[in-house]
């Protein structure tokens, strides 16, 4: 999985008047987790660009001086107005402790069922897996081409050697379903179908109940 360098400096100060001070200069206050100790730090806002304004998944490496974490981030706030970053906590990585992590799904292919006017609902556009980081993949592909309408993806449908799903067996991760346009096309083509039936039907009818013409 691709890393992203966040460049940072540690806390000396966790109280909520250094807090705002922080956000105040451009910067954002984080918090380390899943070490020996909760690690306090901060970075500018803009660091954080590619690894919160993505679909795609991320792990981190905090620089933090002369000492470097790697990590995955874990929940982020935003401001409900100004839509700011106003606090992010990360959850450190080892190499052999396994990680819980949402995993972008990527499609691949051209269904059969979409060319034959059905419609592709994407039911689950991430989904959580637990890995060791060495197996964290960058996203899920799943190819489509063969989906017919009415077919579905099931998590219990893709392969997982180097990674557990965090979902039952019967979640549904994409669907091709009937749509009502060719739902109300073929309603109208079978009374379109009746009806010529029915009209040939009286058209025999009259022709049987008329007499024939005297010579």
């Amino acid at each position: 999985m691709k890393s992203i360098t966040i460049n940072g400096s540690k806390r000396e100060s966790v109280g909520k008047k250094a807090t705002k001070a922080l956000r105040n200069a451009g910067q954002v206050p984080c918090v380390l987790y899943g070490g020996d100790q909760p690690v306090h730090f901060s970075a500018e806002e803009l660091a954080f660009s590619k690894l919160v304004y993505t679909p795609n998944a991320h792990t981190v490496v905090i620089a933090l001086g002369d000492t470097s974490y790697n990590a995955v981030l874990q929940d982020i706030q935003f401001h409900p107005v100004t839509e700011n970053i106003l606090h992010i906590d990360f959850y450190q990585l080892f190499e052999n402790k396994e990680i819980a992590m949402d995993i972008p799904v990527v499609l691949t292919g051209n269904s059969i069922g979409v060319r034959a006017g059905g419609v592709l609902r994407r039911n689950r556009r991430k989904l959580r897996i637990k890995a060791l980081p060495t197996n964290l993949p960058d996203f899920i592909e799943i190819d489509i081409s063969k989906l017919r309408i009415g077919n579905k993806v099931y998590v219990s449908q893709l392969p997982s050697e180097d990674y557990k799903f965090l979902h039952s067996d019967n979640t549904v991760v994409c669907q091709v379903k009937q749509s009502r346009v060719s739902v109300a096309e073929l309603e109208d083509d079978e009374d379109e179908e009746e009806g010529t039936e029915g009209t040939e039907a009286s058209a025999e009818s009259a022709a049987e109940s008329t007499p024939p013409a005297e010579a």
